[in-house]
């Protein structure tokens, strides 16, 4: 038993399940005799539902993630030659790819009993995007030993600002107004590449949002549905009290009447009885 096996395990069993089967590898490793490994397994942390999906993802797509994650390079050699289409093109393969991946992830995730949320699926993909700009958790993606989704905002690798931080190059006196002009195409490029992504990012926000707001709408006239019918069964029982009031009343007033009637029975069989004596003594 070493730490990567017994890390490929854990992070590949349910969330719900995880902290059991690292303390039974604890156990194993110390019932060895390996003190270390046993610390280090104790030190793996448990991943958050997105970051499960997301090694989900990688362990059932690893050929997509690898795809996924050579756009890095790609992106970053466009940018170094500051050549704008390649950038557009590259930035658009990005987002469908992203997309793509992040559906099925949250495909796989309900196939294991495990449903996610719209925003759920929108942090699996913010993850992916994470993982071309950062190669740290590019590294944990394509293992499939992600602990917590990631975030990746505003410029890098993926983005215009490394095409702004990139060293100017001293140019030959002839080519600075070319490379002037190539500088400034491609960064405004690489600008609109990052524009149309913060656009769709404000199309689904606001499509989530409206998404939420229908919910909101629904739950709030589910409420007042429900709050007019308990006002409706408050007044039903109100008058089914008074009722039985008055039933346990005449109930009452029954039984007095009955036991009323009874005495007079009584009353009546003993002077019947007495009569029948004397017209028996008469005959």
């Amino acid at each position: 038993m070493d730490l990567d096996g017994v890390a490929d395990e854990l992070y590949s069993v349910d969330p719900s399940e995880f902290v059991e089967v690292r303390t039974a590898k604890v156990t194993e490793a110390r019932a060895a005799g390996d003190k270390a490994l046993a610390a280090a397994i104790g030190k793996l942390r448990k991943p958050t539902t997105v970051a499960w999906v997301v090694n989900l993802l990688s362990r059932e797509l690893p050929d997509e993630i690898d795809a996924l994650l050579e756009l890095a390079g790609a992106l970053r050699d466009a940018q170094r030659h500051l050549s704008g289409a390649d950038l557009r093109r590259l930035s658009a393969q990005r987002q469908q790819l992203v997309r793509a991946l992040a559906k099925k992830a949250g495909s796989f995730a309900a196939d294991r009993d495990r449903p996610i949320t719209e925003d759920m699926v929108r942090e699996v993909g913010q993850t992916l995007h994470a993982a071309l700009a950062d190669p740290t958790v590019s590294e944990q993606v394509r293992l499939g030993r992600l602990v917590t989704a990631a975030n990746y905002s505003g410029f890098g690798p993926t983005g215009l600002a490394a095409v702004a931080d990139q060293p100017e190059p001293v140019p030959e006196p002839e080519a600075v107004p070319k490379k002037k002009k190539n500088d400034r195409s491609a960064l405004i490029a690489a600008a609109k590449a990052e524009l149309d992504e913060a656009t769709e990012a404000v199309e689904e926000a606001t499509a989530a949002r409206e998404s939420a707001q229908a919910e909101v709408d629904d739950a709030q006239t589910r409420l007042t549905d429900l709050e007019e019918h308990i006002t409706d069964l408050r007044a039903d029982l109100e008058r089914a009290e008074q009722e039985a009031q008055f039933a346990r009343s005449a109930q009452k007033a029954a039984a007095d009447d009955a036991k009323k009637a009874d005495k007079e029975l009584r009353r009546a069989q003993s002077w019947s009885a007495k009569v029948q004596a004397i017209l028996e003594d008469l005959s």
